[in-house]
């Protein structure tokens, strides 16, 4: 196995460490053969952080007896974060709990609703949600309705925003990249669906929403939109920031845009003197267990950061 110059020390760091990180490095910033990638990811539900989420599973299927709600424990988030780690497509477990947030919780729109008080769907939940069911092989005929109710949310700045059935004008950046993951996951599902055409353009339009703004800032003051937008947060949940958006783009393989330049030059300069980056923020809520500690170097935001810098400097 040979490992991508100039970044061997971190590399071998992070081939230190848990299942999830040692099979997203073999397959992002090595040559290491398919077989060899495969049995990384393999082990993900069964050794370390995957294995203990797995263990945590009650018998009916859910985590935390829940199914949205309480963050960061719910069924949703927890499968949410499997699907960060890689975990393997084909365990009958994860399948099964998919299939409990699948069922019944679709709004008259064909969005995702898990509120009796509610009378339509929301776009963010629906995004990660598609996002997941994707990853996981959940070919469903409702998941097309779901990228439909997205399309049909898609604002007039072509970004989505949750917060438009109450009078929003403006898109989020939260419910946007949520939306384009989402759509992402369906075009990679369903490469040949006759409509990939039109997910393909949905997701080029929220792209440049992005850009517009320099993946952060105001596009009329050019100020920072939000500062936890320009922390290094792993796991992201709901939230944007520049790593989150910045992922999105090297694994679509991006031409590169001058509009970029401000987001990847802020991430770069995060690097520490030992060539690490760091846990700079955790959103709050209760969670199972840390992964990482604040103001220490991280395995996620190490590997993240190689893989984005990888594609932005092998780009035109």
């Amino acid at each position: 196995m040979r490992i991508k110059e100039p970044y061997n020390k971190q590399i071998r760091w992070l081939l230190e460490g848990d299942p999830a990180i040692r099979y997203q490095t073999l397959r992002d910033l090595t040559d290491a053969d398919s077989k060899a990638i495969e049995a990384e990811q393999a082990q993900i539900l069964k050794q370390g952080w995957g294995k203990r989420l797995i263990d945590l599973q009650q018998e009916n299927g859910t985590w935390s007896n829940a199914l949205y709600s309480p963050k960061w424990t719910s069924t949703f988030y927890t499968l949410l974060l499997l699907k960060r780690f890689g975990a393997p497509a084909d365990e009958h477990i994860i399948r099964a709990a998919c299939l409990l947030l699948d069922r019944g919780f679709y709004a008259p729109d064909g969005g995702i609703n898990y509120w009796k008080t509610w009378k339509q769907g929301e776009c963010c939940v629906t995004g990660m949600l598609l996002s997941m069911l994707c990853h996981f092989q959940m070919h469903d005929e409702r998941l097309f309705k779901m990228v439909d109710y997205l399309f049909s949310e898609q604002m007039a700045d072509k970004g989505w925003n949750c917060e438009r059935y109450r009078g929003a004008t403006h898109s989020s950046f939260h419910t946007t990249i949520s939306v384009l993951e989402g759509l992402w996951e369906f075009e990679k599902a369903f490469p040949e669906q006759e409509h990939i055409a039109t997910v393909q353009k949905k997701q080029d339009e929220g792209i440049e929403f992005l850009l517009q703004h320099h993946l952060y800032k105001s596009n009329t003051t050019w100020k920072t939109v939000n500062a936890n937008m320009t922390k290094l947060v792993f796991p992201p949940r709901w939230h944007y920031d520049i790593m989150r958006g910045l992922d999105y783009f090297q694994e679509k393989n991006l031409n590169k845009d001058a509009r970029m330049n401000d987001a990847v030059a802020l991430m770069t300069k995060k690097q520490t003197v030992d060539g690490f980056w760091k846990l700079e923020l955790k959103y709050p809520a209760k969670v199972f267990f840390d992964m990482e500690k604040i103001g220490q170097p991280s395995r996620w935001n190490t590997l993240r950061a190689l893989r984005i810098l990888h594609w932005w400097d092998d780009i035109e």
